[in-house]
């Protein structure tokens, strides 16, 4: 669930967007808060919300396990600039947890393509190579914390591969992955490797797609 405390009209040139991801493996469901404003309620591992419109500026960010506002699990502060469109995610494992901004850079696209990148968050997974089900290499030696640049595919179906740098063994296999024309993707790998909650994919659209300032 989320909310909108700093909703803006389209003509505000101080406008930014943002989103949640929850992506610490162990961490329980929290809620979120930006300068005492609840931005985000009952967040679960995994979820993210919807872009919200906020003024740009510094804001405390303080997350909390839900349904709890004392003792906060991240108190931290989030410098959201003008005119950018930002997920925002909880990462790392519980009790070290903290927050990593990820720009979704607007960038000119090419007609009838389709844009995808990866964004590494497994905690205890190694730098990663993530390809096609044939093999084909798109993005090498992905680190933890890292954002790759988008790379321009045809909008067709695809299966991924993630294998570890230097290894040929498959830790994440993920078929059927639907790409759109003109539409740009995030690969969010998130999990653990040989754990539990396990490595897993997650593809949204992200707001680059559709957002207008």
């Amino acid at each position: 669930m989320y909310h909108k405390p700093y909703y803006l009209s389209n003509q505000d040139e101080t406008k930014a967007y943002i989103r949640i991801l929850h992506a610490s493996p162990n961490a329980p469901a929290v809620d979120i808060y930006a300068n005492n404003d609840l931005i985000a309620e009952n967040l679960k591992y995994g979820e993210f919300t919807d872009y919200i419109s906020v003024m740009t500026g510094r804001y405390n960010i303080k997350v909390y396990p839900a349904n709890k506002k004392q003792d906060p699990i991240i108190d931290t502060s989030l410098n959201v600039i003008s005119n950018t469109i930002t997920t925002v995610a909880v990462i790392g494992e519980f009790p070290n947890i903290s927050l990593l901004p990820i720009e979704d850079p607007r960038i000119p696209i090419r007609p009838n393509r389709a844009y995808i990148r990866v964004v590494h968050l497994s905690p205890n997974a190694p730098n990663i190579n993530v390809s096609q089900e044939n093999d084909m290499l798109l993005f090498k030696s992905v680190a933890y914390k890292e954002a790759t640049d988008y790379l321009s595919l045809r909008p067709v179906t695809y299966n991924f591969k993630v294998k570890p740098i230097g290894s040929n063994k498959t830790i994440l296999y993920v078929p059927n992955a639907k790409l759109t024309r003109d539409r740009f993707y995030t690969l969010y790998i998130i999990g653990l490797v040989g754990d539990t909650p396990p490595l897993q994919m997650l593809i949204p659209l992200d707001g680059n797609s559709y957002l207008n300032f």
